[in-house]
């Protein structure tokens, strides 16, 4: 009987909040999100079958998607605060799997973007050794410290005590050489059975592998300090590292001028007409917030429309768009548009909804679409958002837009100050 193979899921859970760092799995580490570390990891395995994040945060969660995570749902606030442990939110993506598409995987594997320094191959390392051991429970990566916890102290009635108790005489006074071998977590990868989680409540169980990694890899992003020695790390060259590519921003680093379709776009779609006959339309003040910071980052917006409705001039006066309506050949209205700015079309990432998009779609360097938009329109967009028209798509690619942005700003300043 030929064995199934199994089903082997990673996650990069990346909450929104963070204590040392703000929006931390967002800031760049040689111009890339830090988040986009994992998910190359990921991507570079041979056994991962699916790449997911989980997260509580749409601006991650749009960055994620760009780089190639699948981000199917958006994990509820109450696991993503700073207290949350690890158990809950992988007890999270396992339920919502099997609840809303009727299977759940065989192996977790958890990639946290804060150590995002892997060598090649170690994720397919740690994947090996759990399936080669039928009675281990996890895989978990550690290395050799600096420092030993024979060594260490507790302060307990004003007084040092050894923080281990032991057979030895007096380790902390021995030779470091002497003392027994230790290993510490390092963050970079747990890999765990989904029966682990279910049947002993854990993502390690009580047989746990180790994967060894070399320490030199062994740094843990909480504080900028932090971050900048691995921007350092990287800049050396000195080691292999898995490094997310160009290709993982799905176009976004090139892109100056974002062009909007309205209806479908900053609207639902719908439209409301009174016993007058006068039109009204449903738009989010999220996605209008979204288009004043996307403009004040510097990047360039407009808007293109078939429909000619004084609402369309109404809500674009006010964010402070230029907008042509009553346009019917849009993929030339998109070329002029681009032309007078002095852009090529590869510059360009456009979001539409409908077949009168099509065009536009195909021509523009990047080509968007809301959740919601025609199948024909998903078909062959370059980045389908998780939001639905007038409910969030427009908030979500302006957030991914300045994310990318930010991103290669902050790391042209850096290569210049070297």
């Amino acid at each position: 009987m030929v064995k199934a193979v199994p089903e082997i899921l990673a996650v990069i859970p990346a909450r929104g909040g963070s204590q040392g760092i703000p929006k931390k799995n967002l800031r760049p580490l040689a111009g890339r999100p830090l988040i986009a570390w994992s998910i190359a990891a990921a991507q570079q395995s041979r056994l991962v079958s699916r790449i997911l994040a989980s997260t509580d945060n749409e601006e991650i969660a749009a960055v994620a998607r760009a780089y190639g995570a699948e981000v199917p749902f958006l994990r509820p606030a109450e696991l993503a605060q700073n207290e949350t442990r690890d158990l809950p939110v992988f007890q999270h993506v396992i339920d919502w799997l099997e609840k809303n598409e009727g299977h759940v995987p065989d192996i977790v594997v958890q990639l946290r973007p804060t150590s995002p320094l892997r060598p090649p191959g170690l994720v397919d390392e740690a994947i090996q050794r759990i399936l080669s051991d039928d009675s281990a429970d996890s895989v978990r990566s550690v290395t050799q410290p600096s420092q030993t916890p024979y060594k260490m102290w507790t302060v307990i009635e004003c007084a040092l005590k050894p923080l281990l108790s032991s057979d030895l005489d007096e380790p902390y006074n021995a030779p470091r050489q002497s003392l027994p071998p230790v290993y510490w977590q390092t963050g970079h990868i747990d890999v765990f059975r989904t029966r682990t989680v279910r049947e002993k409540v854990s993502l390690t169980g009580g047989r746990i592998l180790p994967v060894m990694v070399d320490s030199r890899y062994a740094l843990d992003i909480d504080t900028l300090m932090h971050l900048r020695m691995a921007g350092d790390v990287v800049a050396e060259g000195g080691l292999d590292l898995v490094v997310p590519s160009d290709s993982e921003n799905s176009g976004l680093e090139q892109i100056r001028l974002l062009v909007f379709d309205f209806d479908g776009v900053f609207t639902d779609n719908r439209v409301y007409v009174d016993q007058s006959g006068v039109e009204t339309v449903s738009c989010s003040r999220a996605d209008g917030l979204g288009v004043e910071r996307l403009l004040n980052s510097g990047l360039e917006a407009a808007v293109l429309s078939t429909e000619a409705n004084p609402v369309v001039s109404a809500r674009c006066l006010k964010l402070g768009l230029p907008v042509q309506q009553g346009v019917h050949d849009k993929g030339q209205a998109l070329r002029n548009l681009v032309a007078s700015r002095g852009l090529a079309l590869e510059q360009v990432a456009y979001v539409g909804n409908d077949l009168n998009d099509l065009d536009c779609l195909r021509i523009a360097g990047l080509a968007v679409a809301p959740s919601d938009a025609h199948p024909d329109v998903r078909k062959i967009a370059d980045l389908v958002l998780l939001n639905a028209g007038g409910h969030g798509a427009v908030r979500e690619i302006c957030d991914l837009a300045i994310a990318v942005h930010e991103s290669n700003k902050e790391e042209y300043a850096r290569s210049t100050n070297r």
